[in-house]
């Protein structure tokens, strides 16, 4: 999910606040100025943005010994071990960011292993994205895939298909991405499912900027792409799959909830696993309010523009979304899908709150396995081997495996 962040865009509005409230109208400039913030705020949640910025500096490339090393500003990602992607040269360059390798806090800055540049001139350039996509083509993680195209109520749009190592299963997965991010989220995840016999089938949807956008050029935060999902699905099942498993990140975990809740193909979806899922987006965009110091009651003003029909002249949507819809907390009996979720505690953009406490109010259905240290949806980052057991020890007695070695079982489903 990409930031949403208002703070680059309050200043005119701290002007005319402040400034003018030496003036004869000061209630209705405020009250302006706060419907000014709000609107605002509601139209970044819905507005896809058309280009990530590279708004992290590269201080260095070096050569140490064997390795090559990238020196990076020490921030609140770069500082967390693991595995990352960084593009750079406005995406026509990327590689894999490995381990740290050292860290100098008086100064500022990470010294981090290269794994492998994949494409463009690292050494010369001098800004990047850091990202928890960490390969951009299923060719990087040495699979062949075949482009199709999925005929979505938008139009046709494009998708990788990934066959399984062992064609031992007729179900199928199917990766549904974030907000602000692409298909090339889901490849973290094809690994897991081809050792499970699963075909993986990655999805774009409507206005993620390889997908034909929607006619509002709006996000609906899973209230409308839902139905892509459901397209996704009738094509699986029109080419042989018998059933689905909706692998969903963070607003891709909302869709996939919405698909369950709202879909005629709701019945052939075996199971949920959902990473740093949007479980209830009155609780996320309360949190990023805060978040970009935004008063409370102007969040909350925001939250009503993007609910109510009359909101739609300033958000640019065709429909007013329906925030209450998806609360699954309060809505926590109403989900009958088998789901699994991994959520760090220290995911700063989605709350994991609602996350541990939907499978609270419904263990019989949903699991819920704590990650720490990650940063949003990057669960499988900080420990990709502790990810991959997670799910194949939770979904394979789903689609009936149950020839995992014991050992290789995490504790918390070794009685499940």
């Amino acid at each position: 999910m990409a930031d949403l962040s208002a703070k680059k865009h309050t200043g005119w509005l701290k002007w005319l606040l402040f400034g003018a409230a030496a003036g004869a109208g000061v209630v209705s400039v405020l009250a302006a100025g706060s419907s000014a913030l709000a609107g605002y705020f509601a139209r970044r949640v819905v507005t896809p943005e058309k280009e990530q910025p590279e708004d992290l500096e590269i201080l260095a490339v070096l050569r140490v010994g064997e390795e090559l090393q990238i020196v990076l500003p020490a921030n609140q990602e770069t500082i967390v071990d693991g595995v990352y992607g960084l593009s750079f040269d406005g995406e026509r360059g990327n590689a894999r960011i490995g381990a740290i390798r050292s860290y100098v806090p008086r100064e500022g800055t990470v010294s981090r292993l290269v794994e492998e540049v994949v494409a463009g001139d690292l050494q010369h350039a001098v800004r990047g994205r850091w990202s928890g996509a960490v390969f951009q083509s299923p060719a990087e993680i040495g699979v062949a895939a075949e482009e199709v195209w999925i005929d979505l109520p938008v139009g046709p749009a494009p998708a990788w298909l990934i066959k399984p190592t062992e064609q031992r299963l007729s179900s199928w997965a199917i990766m549904v991405h974030g907000r602000g991010a692409r298909r090339t989220e889901g490849l973290r995840a094809v690994r897991t499912a081809r050792a499970l016999g699963l075909t993986s089938l990655l999805i774009s949807y409507r206005n993620d900027g390889d997908a034909p956008a929607a006619e509002d050029g709006r996000y609906g935060l899973g209230v409308t792409e839902w139905r892509d999902v459901e397209a996704a699905i009738d094509y699986a099942l029109d080419h042989g799959a018998k059933d689905v498993v909706l692998f969903g990140y963070s607003m891709g975990g909302a869709v996939a909830l919405q698909t369950v809740d709202l879909s005629h193909r709701r019945q052939e979806v075996t199971a949920l696993v959902l990473d740093g899922p949007v479980i209830n987006w009155i609780d996320v965009l309360a949190h990023q309010a805060t978040l970009n110091r935004i008063p409370a009651a102007i969040g909350k003003y925001g939250q009503l523009m993007l609910s109510h029909p009359l909101g739609r002249r300033i958000t640019g949507l065709a429909a007013p979304v329906n925030l209450k819809s998806m609360d699954w907390v309060s809505r926590a009996i109403e989900l009958r899908t088998p789901t699994l979720i991994m959520h760090s505690k220290d995911d700063d953009f989605v709350p994991y709150g609602p996350s541990k406490e939907l499978a609270r109010r419904n263990p019989e259905i949903v699991s819920f396995v704590e990650f720490d240290t990650a940063a949003h949806t990057r669960e499988w980052n900080v420990d990709p081997q502790r990810w991959d057991s997670v799910v194949r020890s939770w979904l394979a007695p789903r689609l009936g495996r149950y020839d995992l070695p014991r050992d290789t079982v995490p504790e918390e489903f070794r009685d499940a």
